[in-house]
């Protein structure tokens, strides 16, 4: 595959990043659908090679920056699964982001933790990575993880 001197394949090479395999679905869906110029990709962990990098509740056991780290994993998880169902080079705007981050109790900051995936779709995309937003705390996510993000783009 050809890297295009500015698009985002070059962008993740210039931030050593690498796009994974697609995560496998853990229960009934798929990683990612399109209809029409849209692509709508599930919730995404963060997982490397079937294995969550971590587990447990963000603000008792895991710190925020270990959880914004976490989040930026889930990104580059989703933007696999965008890239084998698309390419990356068809992605026109990042549509919306949804995170949840698992928070211990009186833990209030979801919306940092969360600027990890999306700082990392504004360093790929530029202008067109930026994006609505959702930043949810709940009580708990699959697997335990302590973050998921899920997202839609807009492709040609």
């Amino acid at each position: 595959m050809s890297v295009v001197a500015n698009g985002p394949h070059a962008r993740l090479a210039e931030l050593g990043l690498e796009l994974p395999e697609v995560v496998p679905p853990v229960a009934s869906y798929l990683p990612a659908v399109q209809s029409g110029q849209h692509v709508y990709v599930s919730g995404q962990l963060p997982m490397v090679e079937g294995k969550l990098l971590a587990t447990g509740k963000v603000g008792a056991g895991v710190s925020a920056e270990q959880a914004k780290q976490l989040a930026q994993r889930c990104a580059l998880n989703a933007l696999a699964a965008i890239d084998s169902l698309v390419g990356l080079e068809n992605v026109v705007k990042v549509v919306k982001l949804t995170g949840f981050v698992a928070s211990a109790s009186g833990f209030t900051g979801q919306p940092g933790v969360i600027n990890g995936a999306s700082d990392l779709f504004g360093t790929v995309f530029g202008e067109a990575g930026r994006h609505a937003r959702s930043a949810v705390g709940v009580a708990e996510l699959p697997l335990d993880a302590p973050v998921e993000v899920e997202v839609i783009v807009e492709v040609s």
